[in-house]
Formats: C-alpha cells, sequence, structure tokens
C-alpha cells in the first residue's frame, strides 16, 4: 500500500487533442504514482473524447464551452487530493516534477510551489524562463537545497508585479485553496486566484530554477498565443480592472499603487499601438480619459516612459528574450 499523499491532477482542454495525448503521457510517467488524473474536456468538437476512452483511469468529465477557469473549477470540485496540479493540455511535465515538488510541500508546510521550464520559442528551440525573469533575481540570494522560500511580504509584492508561475508549473496544498479560479477573467484567472489566496492569508511559497516541465508555444496558447496588443488589452487592462475592484480593500495604500501603476501604463501602451499601428485614435483617446481619471500624475509619467521604451525597441536588438510576465 503506498504511502504517498493523493495528487490530484486536473487537464482542461478544448480542441487540442492532438497536443492532449503527450500531456497525459507526461503523468503517466511521473515518478510519483498516487495521481489521480482528472480531464474536463471544455465542449470539444474533436476526438478528444474518443482519445480519453483509450485511458481508462482518466476521470473525464465534458462541459459545454465556458474558459479554462470554469473548466479548472468543475475539475477541482471532483479532486480528492492532498495536493492539486493543473497541466495544461498542451504543455507536458518531466518525470520528477511532482515528486520534487510534494517533497517540498511536505518539508516546508508551504502553500504552493512552483518551478522552472523550457520555453519553447520555434522551430524546438528553447530556453529557461525563470532564469532570466527580473522579478526573481531580488530573492535568488535566498536559495538553499535549490529552493527559495518566500517571506509573505515578498510573495506579496512579487504576485502584485507578475504573474512568474502559469498553471502547468504549480502544485497547491489543497487546504490551502480558500478560493478558486475567477471565471469573469480573460486571460489571468491563475494570476487572481494566487493573489486572492495570498491576501486572504499569510501565505508560504517557495519556487526552484530546476526545470521540470516544458511549456510549448502555439496559436491557441491562452496567453503566449496572442498579439502583445491583446494581452494588453484582455489582462492588463480589463482583467486588471476587475483585481483591483476585488482586492482594493485588502490592498495598503503602496500595493494598490503598484497594480494602478501597471493599470496605467498598461492603457497607455495599449493608446500608443491605437495610434501607431492601428490608426484608431479615438480609441486611444478614450484609454487615455480612462488613465487620467485613476491617477493624472502618473498618467503623464507613464506617457514619456511608454514613448521612450517604443523607440529603444527600434534601436536597440536585445540578445535574450523578453519576459512576458510582467514587462
Amino acid at each position: 500500500m503506498t504511502t504517498e499523499k493523493l495528487v490530484s491532477v486536473i487537464i482542461v482542454t478544448f480542441n487540442r487533442a492532438h497536443f492532449l495525448k503527450d500531456a497525459i503521457q507526461s503523468v503517466l510517467n511521473q515518478t510519483y504514482k498516487n495521481i489521480q488524473l482528472i480531464l474536463v474536456d471544455d465542449g470539444s468538437t474533436d476526438n478528444t473524447k474518443e482519445l480519453a476512452e483509450a485511458y481508462p483511469f482518466i476521470e473525464y468529465h465534458y462541459k459545454n464551452n465556458g474558459g479554462q477557469a470554469s473548466a479548472r473549477n468543475l475539475g477541482f470540485k471532483y479532486a480528492k487530493g492532498d495536493f492539486v496540479a493543473c497541466l495544461d493540455s498542451d504543455d507536458m511535465w518531466y518525470p520528477d516534477f511532482l515528486t520534487i515538488c510534494v517533497k517540498q510541500l511536505t518539508n516546508t508546510n508551504t502553500d504552493f510551489v512552483f518551478t522552472n521550464w523550457d520555453q519553447e520559442v520555434k522551430d524546438g528551440v528553447s530556453w529557461q524562463f525563470l532564469n532570466r525573469d527580473p522579478f526573481l533575481k531580488p530573492y535568488l540570494s535566498n536559495l538553499k537545497d535549490g529552493w527559495v522560500l518566500l517571506e509573505y511580504a515578498d510573495t506579496k509584492n512579487l504576485y502584485l508585479r507578475a504573474c512568474p508561475s502559469p498553471s502547468s508549473s504549480v502544485v497547491f496544498r489543497k487546504s490551502s485553496m480558500i478560493v478558486r479560479w475567477d471565471e469573469q477573467m480573460k486571460i489571468g484567472d491563475d494570476w487572481s486566484m494566487y493573489l486572492d489566496i495570498i491576501f486572504s492569508k499569510k501565505c508560504n511559497v517557495a519556487f526552484t530554477l530546476k526545470v521540470l516541465w516544458r511549456k510549448r508555444v502555439n496559436d491557441i496558447n491562452v496567453y503566449d498565443g496572442r498579439k502583445w496588443n491583446e494581452v494588453l488589452e484582455n489582462l492588463y487592462i480589463n482583467d486588471l480592472s476587475k483585481k483591483i475592484s476585488k482586492l482594493k480593500s485588502r490592498l495598503n495604500k503602496d500595493e494598490l499603487d503598484i497594480l494602478n501603476k501597471r493599470y496605467i501604463e498598461s492603457m497607455v501602451e495599449l493608446a500608443k499601438h491605437n495610434i501607431v499601428r492601428e490608426y484608431k485614435f479615438l480609441s486611444a483617446i478614450q484609454l487615455l480619459k480612462r488613465s487620467f481619471i485613476v491617477d493624472i500624475s502618473q498618467t503623464l509619467i507613464s506617457i514619456p516612459l511608454v514613448l521612450r521604451k517604443a523607440i529603444n525597441s527600434k534601436i536597440i536588438v536585445p540578445k535574450d528574450v523578453t519576459n512576458l510576465n510582467g514587462t
């Protein structure tokens, strides 16, 4: 009889049967064996159901298409494990992912942990994402036994500024998941949930630079498959405005300023894009009006910063790929 605690793995999918088999196989290949595998089909019209039926141990649940947050919430409803992990259906875990994460959760009593990953760029080329994440650099001096255990103040500051842990990167202690994925979010349902957890309790979080999974980038990725202006509009403007409204009663002034600054800079940057790229002058004016309503002085500061960034990007060709989770 196994002494390993049960891990509930939730895979949600929508018309990704051509990727799904690899994701499932990566769960089967885990060195950690006490796994409940839940597959939520968010209204697929391809052969996802037939593929799932080839694996009799999979708990398959079909629902009408409603987005990844609603699908994850349905999967969580059936989760029986002490720990919960979500794997996107186009990603793959390396064999030791769960073993290493569960060991860290158990040994340090953390609420959730996240890991480094290979980020595909093109033609099979990849790079180790967290090694280049500027938001994590201040904490790397605390690296011990391959892990960084974040202080609570650092956890709050980090997640207000960026989301360094996409869904496939995280393993949760189920008892710590006092909220669920926000179904009102267009892209940032996982980021929203992290913030809800972090600002609802004193949260212990750890991360490792060990590369334990692979993110495959394609045109149907919710985040990476979108154009940057779409990410700005959906994640850093629409989703972020909802997060600010939901969290502002729990944030102090400095914490609220961090979110508002990002919100304003995103509106200014999208306004610039609409003028330069799309010639949508009215839309740009409306964005700037919204920005001025939030904070006049911060908008005036953001305008030259965004313009300088645009000019520098035309002059300087960066050697490294830029971190997409907050720059």
